[in-house]
């Protein structure tokens, strides 16, 4: 139990001091549009009132807490998951080349960890490429991917996987060349004394002692898929999706609309986190580890 509130406690304080905070900036960015409305209409309205308004705006500037919370329940639990406008419509549709963007980034992670590992010339000449990669901005190259493929008549899916495909392998790569070498030389001495082969060192070594860092760099990387996936969204005019509800909400001026995408962004993502953290430790279990 008291393990229990050790960590609920912390959570909840941020939580509520975030929340807060939120309501705060609220009225102070909300309060020149209704103070502008009030001078129209001839009002004078007091503080509690005034404070009221501007946390009720239609098409606020930020829109408070409860109307974010307003909106996505609407949108979640109270329209079909079939409509354009359900937020469960559109976090599949990101959902789905989310997870062929996680699972390509993941193979060709892995794929790149185990050659620079095991070829010398790839780790000098395409682990500084590898690193480079990520220093290009994702929307620079987002739409030159679209067009690319575009061209070749390749549309829909693929490309917005393969723009997730691009944020996600450098974490697993990175994480995957770690693990691989982590064993101790006493270990690998060890297996060179028992005449084993590379292959036999890579698969009975190697692989068992990358497992924990290859389900900790899956985190980053399911995450990193989730942001290539919606921004994948934006330049190809997509109607569905949360990058489209962001692009219609910024074209429209709904910023609840915008707000409650996001927020079911953070919610597929932490679920996504969730589930390949509770993998890690099947995995883990399965292999003999302790449970934490």
């Amino acid at each position: 139990m008291d393990s229990f509130r050790s960590k609920i406690i912390p959570v909840t304080t941020i939580l509520a001091a975030v929340v807060v905070a939120w309501y705060v900036f609220a009225v102070v960015l909300n309060a020149p549009f209704q103070r502008d409305l009030d001078q129209r209409a001839n009002e004078t309205p007091g503080t509690a009132e005034f404070i009221g308004k501007t946390l009720s705006q239609p098409k606020p500037t930020l829109p408070a807490p409860h109307q974010v919370a307003v909106n996505f329940f609407e949108n979640t639990f109270l329209r079909s998951v079939t409509s354009n406008r359900s937020l469960v419509y559109n976090a599949w549709v990101t959902l789905s080349s989310t997870l062929l963007g996680f699972a390509f980034g993941t193979a060709l992670g892995i794929v790149i960890a185990v050659g620079i590992v095991h070829v010398a010339t790839l780790d000098r000449s395409l682990m500084p490429w590898v690193i480079a990669s990520q220093t290009i901005p994702i929307l620079a190259v987002a739409p030159m991917i679209i067009v690319v493929l575009a061209a070749v008549g390749i549309t829909g899916l693929i490309p917005k996987a393969l723009i997730s495909t691009y944020l996600s392998f450098f974490p697993v790569t990175v994480g995957m060349v770690k693990g691989l070498r982590s064993p101790e030389l006493m270990h690998l001495d060890l297996m060179h004394t028992y005449n084993a082969s590379r292959a036999q060192t890579f698969w009975k070594l190697r692989v068992p002692a990358s497992v924990p860092f290859l389900f900790t760099s899956m985190k980053v990387a399911v995450a990193a898929s989730l942001v290539g996936a919606i921004v994948g969204e934006l330049p190809t005019g997509a109607v569905a999706g949360i990058g489209a509800k962001l692009l219609a909400g910024a074209y429209y001026s709904q910023s609840i609309d915008i707000w409650s995408a996001l927020v079911a962004g953070s919610v597929v993502a932490a679920l996504l986190v969730m589930v390949v953290g509770v993998a890690g430790r099947l995995v883990d279990r399965a292999m003999g580890g302790r449970p934490a």
